[in-house]
């Protein structure tokens, strides 16, 4: 009887999930965060798809009040460089996935997940941090080869040289000078 209880042990810790490791957090309240669509599938298939990401995005963040850094949107997946506020990240992404799953699933004719498992993030919280990631962000086109970075449509890089759009540039440019003009110049170099 005690081999069969031991046995019947074994198979049961086989069974037991472990619950997922708790999130970082940030100091600073900034993150890095990488949303990829499931089974490296496009969450994007075409540009009216990424227009409605960025006004689902622009919508929480004046609902939620949370700043954007930074962001790239690829085919397969985001890059984005956010602030929290007083609206934690995951109730963030819980609703902008929410919200765009539904209407991508409705227009492709759908059911199920987009997004694989939950966004990543990665905590921000020095300077030079923060530097290397915006640049890794805008980037991300020539990575994929995709466009050159000025070229690119569906990142924020020509909202700090244009001024306009729903990335809060004037955090990151105030870093790069007090004056707005040579900030941008050191940012373009």
């Amino acid at each position: 009887m005690l081999a069969y209880i031991f046995k019947y042990d074994i198979l049961q810790v086989g069974v037991i999930e472990m619950p997922r490791e708790a999130r970082q957090r940030s100091k600073t309240g900034i993150y890095h965060v990488i949303v990829r669509g499931i089974n490296q599938q496009n969450i994007f298939e075409d540009n009216e798809d990424r227009k409605r990401y960025l006004e689902t995005m622009a919508r929480f963040k004046n609902e939620l009040g949370f700043e954007v850094y930074a962001y790239c949107l690829l085919n397969n997946h985001v890059h984005l460089l956010i602030k929290e506020k007083e609206v934690k990240l995951s109730k963030i992404f819980k609703k902008i996935g929410t919200s765009y799953v539904h209407y991508f699933n409705c227009k492709y004719e759908r059911n199920g997940h987009l997004f694989q498992d939950r966004y990543k993030s990665e905590v921000v919280e020095t300077d030079s941090y923060l530097h290397t990631v915006t640049r890794y962000i805008h980037q991300n086109p020539v990575k994929a080869k995709v466009s050159s970075i000025k070229d690119y449509k569906w990142s924020s890089y020509n909202h700090y040289i244009e001024g306009h759009g729903i990335t809060d540039v004037e955090f990151y440019l105030r870093m790069l000078s007090r004056e707005k003009d040579m900030a941008i110049k050191r940012y373009i170099h």
